[in-house]
């Protein structure tokens, strides 16, 4: 099939080549990233990306909330700017390809616009957005959401790593860059991503077109009990906070047991006091991370947590305590068959998918009309060092992406 427009403009070798360029910036021994939010290599990366942006007469800006941003303008002053791009922080132990991909597919198509010749109506802007991640400062996707509005800059400011570090005082070593206000209007968002997950790679497509992201709640549960001597203390008489927690998972799992495998129900934190070989357990307190991609369904087995955790029999008391609550979302229908279009127009087979971790586009989705495209990831390995895709399936989410972006700038409707 002959490709036309920006998508004939796709380099796979040149989105490899900034790949393995950005990875270098925290590269760990066993082939990952270790490239935190607002450190050192966090630092080099967005030289790059600035140095990048500067061999394509793009300028480089930034805002109080530490994202950065590569522009190229638009020939219409008054046309709100589209924004595409991801992330370039990372987990200790992270993969190349996870956030820094979309910056890097953002990049790659700005660069196949401006080869094809036309200047864009809207200014593109290639943004990679403040720790996404959270790895170094808790909670992730700090960047965006207060581009969003969805979080006070002032207390994502004053948030410290386990070093005492502020968010504020780490800006402080970033290169520095024209500054754009934190909060702007926007006309679109695309994000770029690899899957984390199997699926794409199961069906053997190289591209998915993001329906939503699925919600997610997170709770704390604590399960108190009365500590006493391993050896006389009469099994009957014992309040076991260890066994009643036991008995509360196994529960749980049992009712959150879903058929088409589409709730994810994960305890991944466990802690038992005092901990000691001879003294029956005073308490534990657990995690629960829950998430479904409909709004209803994740509500439903949220309050099947809750039914649960407050009759119990036994002599132990549960305390369940609700962190957060990130409800599930939907991508405009129109975002999705505007992606859609463009994959049949260049002959990549594609299909469409919930995306089952959070991104930057959950705050995005917020403020403008938000779109996602995914590409596929060996085994659907993510956060991890051997974190792997094909170069190949990189570039086919870059004509995607090349195409779609290229309408929306010109102009041009669904």
């Amino acid at each position: 099939m002959m490709i036309v427009g920006p998508a004939a403009f796709v380099d796979e070798a040149r989105i490899w080549h900034r790949l393995e360029q950005l990875a270098e910036f925290g590269a760990t021994p066993g082939g990952g990233v270790n490239r935190q939010a607002l450190s050192e290599q966090d630092a080099r990366a967005r030289l790059q990306l600035a140095a990048w942006a500067k061999d394509l007469g793009l300028s480089t800006r930034s805002d109080p909330a530490g994202n950065i941003f590569l522009v190229l303008e638009g020939s219409d002053p008054d046309a709100l700017p589209i924004l595409t791009g991801s992330h370039i922080d990372s987990q200790p132990t992270g993969g190349r390809f996870d956030g820094a991909y979309g910056v890097v597919a953002g990049l790659e198509a700005v660069q196949a616009v401006l080869e094809a010749g036309q200047q864009p109506r809207h200014t593109i802007e290639v943004v990679a957005w403040m720790n996404e991640e959270g790895s170094r400062f808790a909670p992730g996707m700090m960047g965006s959401a207060a581009f969003a509005g969805a979080r006070g800059l002032n207390d994502i400011l004053a948030v410290q790593d386990d070093k005492g570090i502020s968010v504020k005082t780490a800006l402080g070593s970033m290169p520095g860059f024209p500054e754009y206000p934190l909060r702007r209007s926007i006309f679109a968002y695309l994000e770029a991503h690899i899957e984390q997950g199997p699926i794409l790679e199961r069906e053997g497509l190289t591209v998915g077109i993001v329906t939503g992201i699925q919600g997610k709640h997170t709770y704390r549960v604590t399960v108190e009990g009365e500590e006493a001597h391993a050896g006389t203390a009469l099994e009957a008489e014992r309040k076991d906070a260890l066994f009643a927690a036991i008995d509360l998972v196994q529960e749980l799992r049992h009712a959150l047991h879903d058929p088409e495998d589409r709730v994810r129900f994960t305890i991944g934190a466990f802690t038992v006091r005092p901990n000691a070989p001879s003294v029956v357990p005073s308490s534990v307190v657990f995690s629960i991370d829950l998430r479904h991609p409909e709004q209803e369904v994740l509500v439903a087995c949220g309050a099947k947590i809750e039914e649960l955790c407050q009759e119990r029999p036994g002599p132990c008391r549960i305390v369940l305590e609700e962190l957060s609550r990130a409800a599930s979302l939907s991508f405009p229908q129109a975002m999705q068959d505007r992606i859609s279009a463009a994959a049949d127009a260049l002959g990549i087979p594609s299909m469409r998918l919930a995306s089952s971790a959070g991104h930057d586009a959950r705050y995005l989705h917020q403020i403008a009309e938000t779109g996602m495209i995914f590409v596929p990831c060996r085994d659907g390995v993510s956060h991890r060092e051997d974190e792997w895709a094909s170069p190949a399936a990189l570039a086919d989410g870059a004509k995607v992406l090349a195409d779609v972006l290229y309408g929306l700038a010109l102009g041009h409707p669904a």
